[in-house]
């Protein structure tokens, strides 16, 4: 099998018509997610309930002395093996800059890069880390484990607590009107390797059509995975990436990698960038986190 993973330094992009040739229009098909209904989530298929994140009081925080540093969770990304049932689960964390922690004076670094850390695996032992500098470097990622860096992980995370879906256009146009928190969930699956992945992110901007009746959701970062290869440790294959969506079965998806920086036809250089949007079946669900009465 051609390998899927959208992000090729060598290559420098990657495009929709390498991904439909090696086969990812083909081997993404349809998740398996039951349907909900009458605001309440049913058991999903993974093999235990999944219960929405509410995202806005969920974090993650390092347990060394040294600095107990607090995470945003962003997003998250869940990975099945459809057989086996098990599971892994990446913490996608906002993003900060680089620092000269605790310093006395000169807190940002003059070589400023964004800094990125996704935690997961089991008992989220792996850490990866983007360090997104205005040139491309070799540091751009980097794989360790969390113990090594902050201590064992503190997840600090809350589930929503009422939950309503979002399944006819009038509830989707009414629920952003409001005001109310959306949480999505795009479900993935290569039915070769037989890996699943479920992405849930808040939805930070929501497209109305009044005209049109139609919405259309594009939110990110999110951690992307790379589904063909499950013999490797799953973390290596995530890339940073948007996701945008205006109808329950397809996803689009822009990723960050190298991109070149163009002027007159001439390229002048290549930055980390989103870039050379891809478009794949998927399930799509939105979620409504109303107040509690």
């Amino acid at each position: 099998m051609v390998d899927q993973k959208p992000v090729r330094e060598e290559e420098g992009k990657s495009t929709r018509r390498k991904f439909v040739a090696s086969g990812v229009g083909s081997l993404c098909a349809l998740g398996t997610w039951p349907v909900l209904a009458h605001g309440v989530e049913t058991k999903p298929a993974i093999g235990d309930d999944m219960k929405c994140l509410d995202y806005g009081l969920s974090f993650l925080s390092g347990t060394k002395s040294f600095n107990t540093v607090r995470f945003w969770i962003e997003s998250r990304t869940i990975i099945v093996h459809e057989d086996t049932k098990v599971r892994q689960v990446f913490y996608q964390c906002a993003s900060c800059k680089s620092e000269n922690t605790f310093g006395d004076k000169d807190l940002f670094l003059s070589d400023n890069y964004d800094f990125m850390p996704i935690f997961g695996g089991k008992d989220m032992e792996d850490l990866l880390i983007f360090r997104r500098h205005s040139r491309l470097t070799k540091g751009y990622r980097s794989i360790v484990k969390s113990k090594d860096v902050w201590g064992k992980p503190d997840l600090k995370q809350r589930e929503a607590g009422k939950v309503s879906v979002l399944d006819t256009w009038e509830k989707i146009r009414d629920t952003t009107a409001s005001g109310t928190p959306i949480v999505s969930r795009t479900i993935i699956r290569n039915t070769e390797t037989k890996l699943r992945a479920i992405i849930e992110c808040p939805v930070k901007t929501m497209n109305i059509s009044l005209d049109k009746k139609m919405y259309q959701v594009d939110t990110g970062p999110i951690a992307y995975p790379d589904l063909t290869n499950p013999a490797r440790p799953l973390i290596k294959g995530l890339s940073l990436a948007f996701v945008a969506f205006n109808a329950p079965h397809f996803a689009d998806f822009v990723i960050e990698q190298p991109t070149p920086v163009m002027e007159d036809k001439k390229e002048l250089c290549k930055i980390y960038h989103y870039s050379n949007p891809i478009s794949f079946p998927a399930e799509n669900h939105l979620l409504a986190l109303e107040p509690a009465e």
